[in-house]
């Protein structure tokens, strides 16, 4: 187990490797104002802690790092120390890195990298990696009709590795091709919980481990003004998946397909955005493992239950929100409006579609509020209520 000292230790060498990123214009402008962070989510537990955001602008403004250490107490595994670190070029090329442990089982690694216009802006590309154990996880059991009383925990933990290349037919419209590699093993949670592999043993994917290979084909169609932060156009993405699971040697073929389209509708000033979300889901094949079928719940659908909070083989999804301008003002530096979002979620996930009724869809109503540096960064707190209480979810994105 990881103690104090050695998180503080991390903490500190992370801090120190800041001047070492910090290359570039030697006119470029660095800010730093560090921020209490207190936070609740209903898995993860309670936050209290601090994160030094730190702003590193070019000559004429524009933000080129956003580098975030943060050592926040969490009430179920402890101290956490964690490095952000987001780098941001023209074209709209990002790098994403992000470091922590905790006290009591987690760990996460992560890189991606992501470049909208490579070769001249004819193709797309993206890579990515991540590590990480998850000690929060939970799982009720398949279908719409789990109940709270079946809420059991476990730690997940993962590896992962994927790419994607995409080739412009448009300017707004893309194929790709991608790959992805998951491996997948649960262990025993962080709370008291009673653990998922002793309660739902023969449910595929609880016990050992699991090797997921899958290879996607995607068609995009997006005519948005921006991919991080926009404030007008449409979004439409389709794809079509086949996997192999190497560890069961019956079923180990699945395929996966999802039709998901995102349109804003601005007012004539863009002070107030419509955004409406359509989303359906399906997985065909036998002992599907149950972390890679459709889920309902988190930070980015049905955002009044916690992550996963409902899982079954297909799904389908709607949501409105409604963002609304409230200031724009200098922050360190660089220029940030703030928006306050209030949504509606509803969906529900199923076996088969002979079994979709709307008696049975789920419905979350919430307030989202906002603070965006255009055209790089979103910084969002959203909660959602539910009939099991509701959820509170930070993040550096929309939801969609």
């Amino acid at each position: 187990m990881m103690t104090l000292r050695g998180i503080v230790l991390f903490f500190a060498c992370l801090l120190a490797g800041i001047a070492i990123v910090r290359i570039g214009p030697a006119r470029a402008d660095t800010q730093l104002f560090p921020i209490p962070s207190v936070s609740t989510s209903k898995n993860d537990g309670s936050d209290a802690g601090l994160i030094v955001p730190i702003l590193v602008t070019d000559p004429d403004g524009e933000l080129k790092y956003l580098m975030a250490p943060m050592l926040i107490r969490n009430s179920i595994v402890g101290w956490r120390g964690t490095f952000n670190l987001f780098r941001y070029d023209t074209g709209g090329r990002q790098m994403q890195f992000i470091a922590s442990i905790s006290e009591k089982i987690e760990r996460k690694l992560v890189f991606n990298y992501t470049d909208p216009a490579f070769s001249n802006g004819r193709y797309f590309l993206n890579v990515g990696a991540a590590y990480f154990k998850n000690a929060t996880a939970r799982f009720f059991g398949i279908g719409q009709t789990t109940t709270e009383g079946e809420e059991t925990n476990y730690t997940a933990k993962e590896s992962r590795a994927n790419w994607r290349f995409g080739l412009y037919a448009n300017e707004v419209t893309q194929v790709a091709i991608s790959q992805r590699f998951r491996a997948v093993q649960l262990q025993p949670g962080a709370t008291d919980l009673p653990f998922t592999g002793n309660v739902f043993p023969t449910v595929p994917g609880v016990e050992g481990e699991t090797y997921i290979l899958g290879n996607r084909a995607t068609f995009y169609y997006d005519t948005r003004n921006s991919l991080v932060s926009p404030t007008d156009g449409m979004a439409v993405t389709a794809y079509a998946e086949l996997n192999n699971n190497f560890k069961n040697g019956d079923h180990p073929i699945y395929s996966r397909y999802e039709f998901e389209v995102k349109k804003l509708f601005p007012s004539e000033s863009k002070r107030a955005i419509l955004v409406v979300r359509a989303d359906l889901q399906a997985t065909i094949g036998e002992q599907v493992p149950f972390f890679e079928q459709s889920s309902l719940g988190g930070q980015n659908n049905l955002r009044g239950y916690g992550v996963d909070r409902f899982i079954d083989k297909n799904l389908v999804a709607f949501s409105l929100e409604e963002r609304i301008h409230l200031a724009r003002m200098k922050v360190a530096g660089v220029i940030a409006d703030f928006e306050v979002a209030p949504f509606l979620d509803t969906g529900q996930v199923f076996d088969s579609f002979k079994d979709v009724s709307f008696k049975d869809y789920r419905m979350t109503p919430g307030m989202g509020f906002r603070g965006i540096v255009r055209p790089n960064v979103v910084g969002r707190i959203d909660y959602g209520y539910s009939k099991e209480g509701g959820a509170i979810f930070a993040g550096l994105d929309f939801p969609y």
